[in-house]
């Protein structure tokens, strides 16, 4: 298992989850989501940004990245990985090594992220709607990749009706021009 635990719970903050920006994080699960959706991440990279999170404001070195994410790994090309691994966790979160937004890198030095990053009992998704399609869950569990699955299918129903009218009506538009140029025979 990845070597990275949760921060401590002797800690006053609570710790389930983090926000930041657009983007929330189940720590338990190891997922991350934006605005809602949930993104594919691979767990070195979740990883990553745990610590940089946790340390908030901290330049976190390459060589505590490298021995937190790869303890037992001696013969490992540090800055290849590590520089990997937080170039993989920048793209994910749509940020720029030369205009950052989460994750700034210290030349010769390390990373640190400088977000505004809040620690939260719940997840910013739960809602007061029931989720009757998963028994066993806790009355206002609502997944947000199905809610905005059903969003994204209201709006296709409603482009799919828009195009069929368009359709039909250069089809009717198509045969009223060839009765009105056929008029006369």
């Amino acid at each position: 298992m990845d070597s990275y635990n949760a921060p401590s719970p002797t800690n006053s903050l609570p710790r389930k989850y983090i926000h930041f920006g657009s983007f929330h994080l189940d720590v338990q699960r190891r997922e991350l989501f934006k605005d809602g959706s949930h993104i594919k991440v691979p767990s070195k990279v979740i990883e990553a940004l745990l610590i940089l999170v946790d340390n908030s404001g901290k330049i976190i070195t390459r060589e505590t990245l490298r021995a937190r994410l790869w303890p037992h790994e001696t013969q490992i090309n540090c800055d290849a990985n590590v520089n990997t691994t937080v170039n993989k966790l920048r793209h994910v979160l749509g940020d720029s090594h030369d205009r950052p937004v989460y994750v700034e890198t210290i030349p010769r030095r390390g990373y640190t992220f400088i977000a505004d990053a809040q620690f939260v009992e719940e997840s910013p998704f739960v809602s007061g709607e029931k989720s009757a399609l998963v028994p066993g869950l806790s009355e206002g569990t609502v997944f947000p990749t199905m809610k905005s699955y059903f969003g994204a299918l209201a709006a296709s129903q409603w482009f799919t009706a828009g195009a069929i009218s368009l359709f039909v009506g250069a089809v009717l538009f198509g045969a009223a021009v060839v009765l009105f140029i056929h008029r006369g025979y």
